[in-house]
């Protein structure tokens, strides 16, 4: 594995960059063996192990890469990693300045694909492939210009950002002229709120109290410690047996107490009609919102599932493929609240789409983040939807799971319950040289140390 410093990017002058190439697309499987401790189970997933496809977009400047990654959890990781190697021919030789300049142009000619696209289209493993080189190309971006990716999102100009972003399917409902408008109105002031979330932090949520795997005295505890840190909203999994889901509920309001919000997540496990009876059960603890009651890709659904356990808020989005269907369940009313992954969809720019469409529907953004390097990356969109869209952050959360930060040169930091704004260059996804190489998979020392039954794959 190629060694390369991690030190911090400084800002090329424009000649230099001018003439410089993207000359290498490094991909590398690396997993993390959580399913040992049951961190991160749930009622369909029992036994992840947190992984990351990952990809190093490198430049013919020396110590300057961008960085990006798909997160798995564990057995066809390497399916998505040849997916991002796929995608090689379209990257590699390609100006310096040509990428970073023109960031929705370098998004739209990989999506446009004909070939790869006939494997979507937008949707699935090809995708996200997608989203992690695009990311990669915004870290990129980000690291040149000496900014840490929310501030340079929101430093671009209004028509900068529209510029980014595909409409194509989203006219019927969010124009580029409505997207320029709200921007602009934004626009007045950003200082004031840069100057808020330097101070402040962004809210965040926990759902490291909450795993399925967790015994009963785990789940009280790390409530409590959850309280303790500054958190005032846990998240729960639930849907494997609705007796103990009502007594793991009743146990965490217990912990917390009755000031702070318990939310649950069901990670599609229910039928419609079976999330609603559940759903009617569990009611009694004040549920601050269900997430991914039933399919992600069932919208109508997720509408008659929000109608019949009304105030009960419902939400979805961390398997939402795309752009339309996020449209489609504002369209619908078919949820309260939203979330987005930084690695499900195309990359920054659809979910800049997302953020405007969440925006002019009234509907508030609780950013996923379970999984390695989706707390790094996502605090940045959040960030950036509320200094340059939708200018709100404290009606909002962004996840945090307490797993996996030490593998990252710029991990994320949290103080009292808050997210603090990242303050490094770039998109906060570069992983630390010795973590890559003591957990790629199947040779690292992390995986050669391993039973023979305990590696995935």
């Amino acid at each position: 594995m190629r060694a390369e410093p991690t030190r911090r990017a400084r800002p090329l002058p424009r000649e230099d960059h001018q003439m410089s190439k993207i000359v290498a697309l490094d991909t590398y499987d690396i997993r993390f063996p959580t399913s040992r401790e049951l961190d991160g189970s749930d009622a369909m997933n029992p036994d992840p192990d947190y992984s990351a496809a990952y990809v190093v977009m490198r430049t013919d400047h020396p110590g300057l890469s961008g960085y990006g990654l798909v997160f798995t959890i564990g057995r066809g990781n390497e399916v998505q990693k040849a997916a991002i190697d796929a995608l090689a021919p379209h990257v590699l030789g390609l100006a310096l300045d040509e990428v970073v300049h023109d960031l929705g142009g370098f998004a739209r000619r990989l999506i446009g694909d004909s070939q790869l696209r006939w494997l979507g289209p937008e949707k699935g493993v090809m995708h996200m492939a997608i989203g992690a080189v695009v990311n990669a190309a915004w870290d990129l971006a980000a690291r040149l210009a000496g900014k840490p990716l929310w501030r340079f999102i929101a430093e671009l100009t209004p028509e900068q950002l529209v510029a980014t972003i595909d409409f194509r399917y989203l006219s019927d409902a969010l124009t580029p002229e409505q997207a320029l408008a709200m921007l602009r109105a934004a626009e007045p002031d950003k200082p004031q709120r840069i100057a808020r979330l330097l101070a402040e932090g962004y809210p965040a949520y926990t759902t490291s109290p909450g795993w399925l795997g967790y015994s009963d005295d785990k789940l009280q505890r790390l409530a409590r410690e959850a309280v303790a840190a500054g958190f005032r909203t846990i998240k729960l999994k639930v849907g494997l047996n609705v007796e103990d889901d009502v007594r793991r509920c009743r146990l965490a309001r217990e912990a917390v107490g009755p000031d702070v919000e318990i939310a649950v997540d069901a990670n599609q496990r229910w039928d419609v009609s079976a999330a609603i009876g559940w759903l009617q059960q569990l009611s009694e603890t004040r549920l601050a919102w269900v997430e991914e009651p039933t399919s992600p890709d069932d919208i109508l659904g997720h509408a008659a599932i929000r109608r019949a356990v009304a105030p009960v808020p419902i939400s979805t989005g961390e398997h939402t493929h795309n752009r339309v269907m996020f449209k489609q369940l504002f369209q619908a009313g078919a949820v309260d609240l939203v979330q987005i992954d930084a690695a499900r969809v195309g990359g920054v720019n659809e979910n800049l789409a997302i953020l405007l469409l969440a925006a002019k529907y009234g509907v508030r953004v609780f950013p996923h983040a379970g999984g390695v390097g989706l707390c790094e990356l996502v605090q940045h969109l959040a960030m950036a939807d509320f200094v340059a869209i939708s200018g709100r952050k404290d009606d909002r959360a962004i996840e945090f799971v307490d797993h996996l930060h030490e593998h990252f040169v710029d991990p994320v930091r949290i103080r009292q319950g808050h997210y603090l704004a990242p303050s490094q260059p770039g998109f906060s996804a570069q992983m630390r040289e010795a973590s890559m190489r003591d957990h790629l998979f199947p040779e690292g020392r992390v995986w050669r140390q391993a039973a023979p039954d305990a590696a995935t794959g």
